[in-house]
Order: C-alpha cells, then structure tokens, then sequence
C-alpha cells in the first residue's frame, strides 16, 4: 500500500518536480552509503529502498516525458 501511493504521488507531479525528487533521492542515497561506509548506519536495508525510489521517479520522469 505504502509503495502504491509514493507512485500515485509521483504521477501527479510535474517534470521539473521529480527531478527535484531525484536529486534529493540522490543526495540521500550518497549519505546512506557514506553513513555505511563509516559504520555508522543502523538500518541497511534503506539503501535498497531508496535505490528503488530512484528508479521509480526515473520511470515517471520518462513516462512523463514521452506523454508531452
């Protein structure tokens, strides 16, 4: 349910604002990594799901694009 409505969410904003959605994603998939790097992250399994956040917003962003 919860994965259902972040991809409702995402087919309903524009273009510019998912790529302002992927660059956060982004930024905190490179703190996620660090944070593990340096032994100072608790809950691994964030990586994976923010990894596939990522590739949700890429798809909405060409869903998007090819719709226009």
């Amino acid at each position: 349910m919860k994965i259902n409505k972040f991809v409702e969410d995402l087919k309903k904003k524009s273009v510019v604002e998912l790529n302002e959605e992927l660059v956060a994603a982004k930024k905190e998939l490179f703190n996620l990594r660090f944070q593990n790097a340096t032994n100072q992250l608790d809950n691994t399994s964030r990586i994976k799901e923010v990894r596939r956040n990522i590739a949700r917003i890429q798809t909405a962003i060409t869903a998007a694009s090819k719709a226009e």
